[in-house]
């Protein structure tokens, strides 16, 4: 939190500002438009994730990020919350203030947590980009789908039998997120699981036979129902609603017109009134910063990057041994100069996989490790030239068991985001895909050890298979 000295100081600079009742979006745009009595029943109590610019119509940078921004809504309707506020006018100057609003646009992704009404506030700071956002916003959706097995089904049915439960049958091992909407949209009014095809009990009891299929549970002695109908949140969000009704929170983007702030009088500028800097896309500072007294931000986890195999050595040791189990390389293309910065596509990639390896470090989950190997070294080249991946002026990720003796190519070269990458990783972590055979060559064999004298009367252990999901 800021201290109560600099929010004044933000407040009073926001209050000078001259006052612009119209804003940047229209009544017909699907950006939420808040003030901050509706930012607090549409977004801080809500059960969804939403993301929130704070703008000025005089900012050419906000203005900028508009279709972009308006892209993403179309997007995110019905999966999360679109808003915007306008800084510019009076009635929302001491909110933006209070939100820590320094320059314009300022993005913040609002994620629900235990507490009611105390969301989890953090500054967005990637790309202004539709796909960027929506990658980011995806991620945060919160997951109130139970992955149900064989073992747990019968019991999950039985919780809250007055409850009704839907099942989502699937060959997916992720969670969408359309599922992850719905549950949030009957959040205590329908219980949500998900079932994957190989738990094949409780794909017979249900008699499912094609994939996806949903199917409703409505307690006594009725009879489960199959939805019938396009695999679309609209037509899915109608077949529920025979069975309960979803929360008011539900509405999505459609309480934006529920949501306008009262136009204020506009009034006229005062001279000479400082205003608030413009953030700027490139690495240029505004002009009138330099009159601003400095603010200090709100404080953002520093997601550490994943360390480096840059020997032949160190990889033997991390990853191509024949006791390794599953390791994830990122191959970096090697660059014309030592210091030269890597192509944006490898920079998304290392990104991408550093959230991933933060996010389970943070959960406490175990991930298999996730490391670099710079471009510019025989140990890239000479992996690269095994594997066939081509020449080393492209990135290139893999996942690797020595021990099992496999390899997986990551098949999306022209999509490093979040979301994709952290898709792929998930699926190895479920042993799914097609694997490729490890050439001969490249796991490094064990030192001959002396042979041991054999122990008289002693018999020998057979050997245990490791499970699949050891990384698990």
């Amino acid at each position: 939190m800021l201290p109560q000295s600099s929010l004044l100081l933000v407040a009073s600079l926001l209050a000078a500002l001259p006052a612009n009742a119209d804003g940047i979006y229209t009544k017909k745009s699907p950006v939420l438009q808040l003030n901050q009595k509706t930012y607090g029943s549409l977004i801080a109590n809500s059960n969804y994730t939403s993301i929130v610019e704070f703008y000025a119509p005089w900012c050419g940078h906000c203005q900028n990020l508009k279709p972009a921004y308006e892209k993403a809504a179309q997007n995110l309707n019905g999966l999360a919350k679109v808003a915007a506020v306008n800084c510019d006018d009076d009635e929302n100057k001491p909110f933006c203030g209070q939100m820590g609003v320094q320059g314009f646009p300022t993005i913040k992704i609002v994620t629900p947590s235990k507490k009611p009404g105390k969301p989890r506030v953090e500054d967005y700071q990637g790309a202004r980009t539709a796909k960027a956002i929506i990658d980011a916003v995806v991620d945060r959706i919160p997951n109130h789908v139970k992955r149900a097995t064989d073992k747990d089904l019968d019991k999950w049915l039985g919780q809250n039998e007055e409850r009704p439960k839907a099942i989502l049958f699937t060959e997916k091992g992720t969670t969408t997120p359309l599922i992850r909407a719905l549950a949030i949209d009957f959040l205590g009014a329908i219980d949500v699981a998900q079932v994957r095809n190989k738990e094949t009990a409780s794909v017979e009891k249900f008699d499912v036979s094609e994939f996806p299929a949903l199917v409703v549970v409505s307690g006594g002695d009725s009879e489960p129902k199959v939805y019938e109908g396009e695999l679309k949140k609209q037509p899915i969000t109608e077949f529920l609603k025979q069975f309960a009704s979803p929360n008011p929170d539900a509405t999505g983007q459609a309480a934006s017109t529920a949501a306008k702030p009262k136009k204020s009088k506009p009034s006229k500028p005062a001279k000479a009134a400082p205003k608030v800097p413009v953030v700027p896309e490139d690495e240029e500072e505004n002009a009138d910063a330099e009159a601003t007294p400095e603010v200090k931000p709100a404080q953002v986890p520093v997601i550490p990057s994943i360390p480096t195999l840059a020997t032949p050595e160190s990889l033997e040791s991390a990853c191509l041994s024949s006791k390794s189990t599953t390791c994830v390389l990122a191959l970096l293309p090697a660059t014309s100069e030592p210091d030269a910065a890597l192509p944006s596509a490898a920079t998304d990639a290392l990104t991408s996989l550093a959230e991933i390896a933060h996010k389970h470090a943070q959960r406490g989950t175990h991930l298999f490790p996730i490391y670099g190997v710079p471009g510019a070294n025989s140990v890239s080249e000479s992996l690269r030239s095994s594997l066939g991946l081509g020449t080393s002026d492209v990135l290139e990720i893999i996942a690797v068991n020595a021990r099992r003796g496999w390899y997986r190519r990551y098949g999306q070269a022209e999509d490093f985001g979040l979301a994709a990458v952290e898709g792929w990783v998930d699926a190895i972590r479920l042993g799914e895909g097609a694997k490729e055979k490890l050439p001969e060559g490249i796991v490094a064999e064990p030192e001959a050890e002396k042979p041991k004298e054999e122990e008289p009367n002693k018999e020998e252990e057979p050997n245990k298979e490791e499970p699949e999901h050891d990384e698990l």
